[in-house]
């Protein structure tokens, strides 16, 4: 069975043709670029448009944020704050780096 909302994109994709919406887009009448890993080809494409990044990456450049941080805080409270969160975002990298393997 169909889900309800197929004639529905049917008739949209139907009306935004007759209307030239789909005219002049970009890359038109080029070939597709060449695909390594077809399987994935779309992940692969949306994660490297939306600059996104392993999680390992974006932990590793918090924890090195908070290493400038804590080099130039001199106060004492917001020292320990900053190491307390130190802590805890080296354990969110070891259970990432785990989880990786």
């Amino acid at each position: 069975m169909d889900h309800p909302l197929f004639d529905l994109i049917d008739q949209r994709i139907r009306d935004a043709q007759a209307s030239g919406e789909f005219d002049n887009l970009a890359g038109a009448g080029k070939p597709l670029p060449n695909v390594d890993d077809r399987e994935n080809a779309l992940i692969n494409r949306l994660v490297r448009d939306s600059n996104a990044v392993p999680e390992i990456v974006s932990l590793s450049r918090e924890l090195r944020r908070l290493r400038d941080e804590l080099a130039a805080t001199g106060d004492n409270t917001r020292r320990r704050d900053i190491m307390k969160d130190l802590s805890l975002m080296e354990a969110r990298i070891a259970m990432a780096r785990k989880a990786y393997r």
